[in-house]
């Protein structure tokens, strides 16, 4: 059967101080496990030597929570060239490789367990650690490993069992067949079953000394399965299960020191230290353990050291010796009082004590020379002490787990006669029920505690109607004593009777024989606070029944109106109280404020306000969690009321992450967007205005670049234009003076047709720059950013421009105004009254009347004496202004006029390839 295989580190291609590779060896719940040193270069390595040549059929691997590789790969070898001598690549066989998740979905706070099935035979295992994933947390790109399992078998296993196959093949025929899969413990009987407890994750949870106790319990067990001591070996499972729950708790204790430790919180951590001491030493007495043993094992002591890296299984295995155990003495261990203990031991334990003085117990031993450097646990020996004689069995109420006191099925004769302290204590039970039904519910065996509640429920329920009133109290009391005894029992099917009993008396007892309010009242005054004490046990089961039972009890007709749950609820939480009593009252108190709310239920404004504001100081992170719902809860129904528990909301206040929390939820409850939001907003806002910031620059950067290479060319060509007119001057000196003048048929050459200016720089590129910049009877749109012409500027506004939904037309000053400025435009009346085309003009730059015609046009927007905010005037240099008489008016009316509707500059191609958006 494949088991845990030991190994070493025999090499790595380095480590982070004080991360060694061969913390690998090692497996608990403290384990920091290996990592690579510091910006380390990849791929790293680091090669196991087993402790065995053997076949591999698993391996698990517990990465780190944000040192995580990208991807590992696995090699194996027979063996390996030479000692520290660089190892070969051909002497790796290459099995895979795995990928690691990166942990983002998680945030980076579990750990990934990963398991490979393999079949694979060698002595040497080599991993290559890949890139590390990249996240916040891992700044020095490092990657680690936890911990790594491997199971298989030894290789040589198989040439073993094939010895003697002809005896095995004649036991088969005559029937001795010991090889019987249904005696294995394996409940499969298949040869590749692996057990749990060589599971990595088995390790990881558990107290190392409590896992050598259970591997060591599982394999009694297997040996009383293949012996048919079904009785033993259920009893062995039943510790087992126990004791897995004490280890998993005794390892969170010691990671919580540890952490302490870290924190220099040495108070915390030698607490931590105590409490684990004493439970371990309460655990190991309540499970007495060595009621487990058979006579076999009581020969030879506990304290040889095991050797969990070879296993039974293998050939190489070797049982011990057995040796007689030797006589040690020991003072008398202090006893939790216990109000239930029999002073006296039974007659039945007094006669098996002398049998049993000799039993070695699994106690834990404190170690008088503590080594410098601690031990793998595999290779730690189990302590072991002697029972003293005399001990009496004990069965302690404060125990975490259920443990069975006995078996369960078919329990023979009668439950131990009552001690004197218990007949002093039950003794108005015992007046009214009987010495056998009380002898019952205090017996060391849970099943005789079950069966006397169970008959005691019975005897309730048959009790006639006409019964007198005073018999039926004394009933109900003596009922109430025993429910109250039974409700700390650490046995789940008690406990659970005893909630069934005291169902059946509030709801069917209490209503059918009309006692009344006041003795529903004592069933619920005498019961909850017990009741409330087991929502904080250990045992989650315990913890979910209790804290159900009292939801529904709380919700009877017969207890609802007595308000009495709700105001235990409400009771200001205990510094000094247990995490999970905490936590389960808060969460009561919530589930039961939904049920019955604040009105005539116990439930008020002030006392779960003050409850809940409490509750917000508490050390445990959910219990403030579930006191900030309570608190949004009662705000989404009293709103206002709920403000005045709160100091006011500001600044200083938000400082306090709860607070903060709740006065965000407030506002949403309200409608209002949260401080987050509103910054999320602003942030959204400010990136879009940056964002169109961007855009415009970009866009202007490019019609700048368009514009100074069009400038340069037109410099350019001006520049050769003038070369060209000096040679032509100079040849018309040297010309004769009769010769003939050739006539100029190219008179609108180099000539504006909107303003009349004239210049040899304009040319086909120099008259666009000349329009888009420096024309005075021109203007480009502030919308769509064409160029148009002053005159006609109102009219493309309201009729061609791209915005032009987004004005209006004045009907007093004739202009086109934002049509969400229009109403207090025409409001307040301020503009000047425009006057009919045939007598003004109307100036759309300066918003004047001034004299109609289109030469009057030219000298508003060019003279001195004109428009006052034309802009393109305080950019031009005063140059003389020459126009050619008649034909050249002609030519400029012409281009005004033909523009008259809103008309668009014809700019060549030049222009509109470099401003396609602009112009057309």
């Amino acid at each position: 059967m494949p088991h845990k295989i030991g190994f070493v580190i025999v090499s790595s291609s380095g480590h982070e101080d004080g991360f060694s590779a061969r913390e690998l060896m090692i497996h608990a719940p403290t384990i920091s496990g290996w990592r690579s040193p510091r910006f380390c270069q990849f791929p790293q390595e680091i090669v196991l030597q087993m402790v065995e040549r053997c076949r591999i059929r698993k391996l698990q691997l517990l990465a780190h929570q944000y040192m995580i590789s990208s991807k590992i790969e696995f090699y194996i070898s027979e063996s390996l060239p030479e000692y520290f001598v660089p190892y070969q690549a051909e002497r790796f066989r290459r099995l895979g490789y795995i990928s690691l998740c990166d942990n983002e979905k998680t945030g980076c706070k579990a750990r990934e367990l990963k398991s490979v099935y393999v079949d694979a035979v060698g002595q040497f295992l080599k991993l290559i650690f890949h890139q590390n994933h990249i996240n916040k947390y891992n700044i020095y790109n490092q990657v680690a490993l936890v911990a790594i399992n491997i199971i298989g078998d030894p290789a040589d296993i198989s040439d073993e069992s094939n010895i003697s196959s002809r005896e095995k093949l004649i036991d088969l025929y005559l029937g001795h067949h010991t090889e019987d899969p249904a005696l294995d413990g394996t409940y499969t009987g298949k040869q590749d079953y692996i057990s749990p407890l060589d599971d990595l994750a088995f390790d990881m949870y558990q107290d190392p000394e409590v896992a050598q106790i259970i591997r060591k319990l599982d394999e009694r067990k297997r040996e009383a399965v293949q012996k048919e001591r079904y009785d033993f070996a259920k009893k062995l499972k039943q510790a087992i299960a126990d004791l897995q729950k004490v280890g998993e708790r005794l390892g969170r204790y010691e990671v919580e020191k540890r952490c302490a430790v870290e924190k220099e919180d040495y108070d915390l951590a030698k607490e931590k230290k105590q409490q684990m001491e004493q439970y371990r030493t309460k655990v190991y007495q309540q499970l007495e353990l060595h009621d487990l043993m058979d006579s076999e094992l009581t020969r030879r002591p506990f304290d040889l050291p095991l050797q969990p890296l070879v296993h039974p299984g293998s050939p190489h295995h070797r049982k011990p010796v057995p040796s007689l155990p030797q006589q040690e003495e020991r003072p008398t261990e202090k006893r939790l009082a216990e109000p239930f203990l029999q002073e006296k031991p039974s007659s039945h334990s007094q006669m098996h004590s002398p049998q049993r003085a000799g039993v070695a117990q699994l106690l834990p031993a404190p170690d008088p020379h503590p080594k410098a450097e601690s031990l793998p646990y595999d290779e730690r020996p189990l302590p072991a002490i002697r029972k003293q004689q005399g001990r009496t069995d004990e069965e302690s109420e404060m125990h975490n787990t259920d443990v069975s006191d006995a078996q369960r099925g078919g329990a023979l004769g009668e439950p131990e006669p009552l001690t004197e302290k218990a007949l002093r204590e039950a003794s108005s039970a015992i007046d009214v029920l009987g010495e056998t039904l009380v002898a019952g519910a205090y017996s060391k065996t849970w099943s005789y505690r079950e069966d006397a509640l169970l008959a005691l429920y019975k005897r309730l329920m048959e009790m006639p109607i006409g019964t007198p009133k005073e018999d039926l109290k004394n009933m109900l009391h003596a009922s109430v004593f025993l429910i109250r005894r039974a409700a700390r029992d650490i046995v789940t099917s008690v406990f659970q009777a005893a909630l069934k009993l005291l169902k059946m008396i509030i709801t069917q007892y209490i209503p059918k024989h009309k006692l009344g309010k006041l003795e529903a009242t004592h069933c619920v005054e005498r019961t909850i606070p017990i009741l409330l004490t087991r929502t904080g046990d250990s045992s989650a089961r315990l913890r979910i029944i209790a804290s159900n039972f009292i939801q529904e009890m709380a919700l009877f007709k017969e207890i609802k109106s007595l308000q009495i749950i709700p105001a235990y609820l409400v009771q200001p939480l205990k510094a000094n109280s247990s995490t999970h009593l905490a936590l389960s009252q808060v969460d009561l108190l919530a589930r039961l404020l939904r049920d019955l709310g604040t009105g005539g239920s116990g439930f008020t404004v002030d006392n779960v306000m003050k409850f809940s504001v409490s509750a917000l100081e508490h050390r445990v992170f959910e219990v403030r969690e579930t006191a900030v719902r309570i608190i949004l809860d009662m705000y989404k129904q009293h709103r206002t009321f709920i403000l005045e528990y709160f100091p006011p909301d500001d600044n200083n206040t938000r400082k306090n992450v709860l607070y903060k929390t709740i006065f965000e939820g407030f506002a949403k409850i309200d409608g209002k967007p949260t401080d987050a939001e509103i910054r999320a907003q602003k942030k959204a806002a400010t990136e879009e205005v940056e964002k169109q910031k961007r855009a415009e620059i970009q866009v202007l950067q490019g019609q700048l670049a368009a514009l100074k290479e069009i400038h340069a060319e037109a410099q350019e060509k001006e520049s050769d234009a003038m070369k060209a007119k000096n040679q032509d001057t100079q040849e018309r000196k040297t010309a004769p003076p009769n010769a003939p003048e050739i006539p100029n048929n190219h008179y609108l050459d180099n000539l504006c047709i909107f303003c009349g200016e004239r210049s040899d720089s304009f040319t086909e590129e120099g008259l666009d720059l000349h329009y888009w910049k420096h024309c005075l009877m021109l203007t480009r749109c502030d919308r769509c950013r064409q160029v148009v012409e002053i005159s006609s500027l109102t009219e493309h506004l309201l009729t061609e421009c791209d915005k032009k939904d987004e004005f209006g037309k004045c009907y007093r000053c004739s202009e086109a105004i934002l049509k969400e400025e229009l109403p207090r435009h025409i409001k307040t009346k301020d503009c000047n009254p425009a006057k009919s085309e045939k007598l003004a003009n109307r100036c759309p730059l300066c918003h004047e009347n001034f004299t109609p015609g289109e030469e009057a046009w030219k000298a508003h927007l060019m003279g001195p004496a004109g428009c006052t905010m034309n802009l393109r005037k305080t950019h031009l240099l005063h140059r003389a202004q020459t126009l050619q008489p008649g034909k050249g008016s002609a030519v400029i009316k012409s281009g005004t006029s033909g523009s008259k509707v809103g008309s668009k500059i014809p700019t060549p191609k030049a222009l509109s390839a470099s401003f396609p958006a602009q112009c057309t």
